[in-house]
């Protein structure tokens, strides 16, 4: 048992690096699902599951979508602060620098669309149009986004879109511990 427990770090970062669209995928469809349901569960002070089986595989779909969109988006973002460096656009960042200028531009200027992306998919699965608390939803950018992924992109290129699944999963106990009834 201690040797399979050895080799699952091996397995998981061969996994992802085999198979990086469908990883993102995955680790987004169950990760934040997952914090969306811990999030209701806390909000309503009940462990009664909060979704129809249609709506769970919903979310779990527009996750997966969402797992697919960052995917691409950290490589781009990635690329362009490394590009801005190269050129002489920004100064030389070091590597905590670099992580912060990362994860400001993209949170910034995709996070912005994603937000708006999540709320308006999650509207069409629940059926109705609320975008209520969606400046939250946009601040959360700011306090949380920014400095998860800052320590997101600190991190190895293959392990990245895992923490940032688990960062939604985190997210979502966060919201539901302060929006408790």
């Amino acid at each position: 048992m201690f040797e399979f427990l050895q080799s699952l770090p091996g397995l998981y970062l061969g996994w992802v690096k085999s198979y990086p669209m469908l990883s993102a995928m995955i680790q987004f469809a169950i990760l934040g699902t997952l914090g969306e349901i811990i999030s209701k569960w806390l909000i309503q002070k009940s462990f009664r599951y909060p979704f129809s089986f249609l709506l769970t595989l919903w979310k779990m779909l527009v996750w997966a979508a969402l797992g697919i969109a960052i995917k691409y988006a950290f490589q781009g973002f990635t690329g362009f602060v490394e590009y801005l460096e190269a050129h002489a656009y920004l100064p030389e960042l070091g590597k905590i620098g670099k992580a912060f200028a990362i994860s400001a531009f993209m949170n910034l200027q995709f996070g912005l669309f994603l937000v708006l992306a999540h709320r308006l998919l999650d509207n069409m699965g629940e059926r109705k149009m609320n975008w209520k608390g969606i400046h939250k939803s946009m601040l959360s950018l700011l306090w949380f986004w920014i400095p998860a992924h800052t320590v997101t992109f600190l991190q190895a290129p293959d392990l990245r879109i895992g923490l940032a699944a688990l960062w939604s999963l985190v997210l979502g106990l966060i919201l539901g511990l302060f929006n408790r009834r």
